[in-house]
């Protein structure tokens, strides 16, 4: 098992999640795990377990810049309906190439580029 662990809130694709787990990461669902969690919550279980937040909803960008929420880090996911298919991939190939480097940065995952912004 490799050492970068993944929460993946709701809005997650699925995808995302089995594409991380056949990957050998550990990759834990708030869908499978503990459902209706408050985004709080999963900011804070994220934090506790020193999981990158996997999540399609912009209001996590805000609970961290705005509300200085803790968090280890967070992959806001942002691919529209014809570029879905690739999304696993692209995932995979982001956190092959930074790996631990992703730890304690908010990053936007767009197709064909991830932009990395410090927290």
């Amino acid at each position: 098992m490799k050492e970068i662990k993944f929460l993946a809130d709701e809005s997650c694709d699925f995808i995302v999640v089995r594409t991380m787990r056949s990957a050998e990461y550990d990759g834990l669902s708030v869908a499978e795990s503990f459902p209706s969690a408050s985004d709080q919550q999963v900011l804070r279980h994220a934090a506790k377990e020193k999981r990158i937040l996997l999540t399609e909803d912009k209001d996590f960008g805000e609970w961290v810049f705005a509300h200085g929420e803790n968090v280890s880090s967070v992959i806001l996911i942002r691919f529209p309906a014809n570029a879905r298919r690739q999304l696993g991939e692209e995932i995979k190939v982001l956190v092959d190439i930074h790996g631990l480097q992703l730890m304690r940065n908010f990053v936007v995952l767009e197709p064909g580029r991830a932009r990395i912004r410090k927290i």
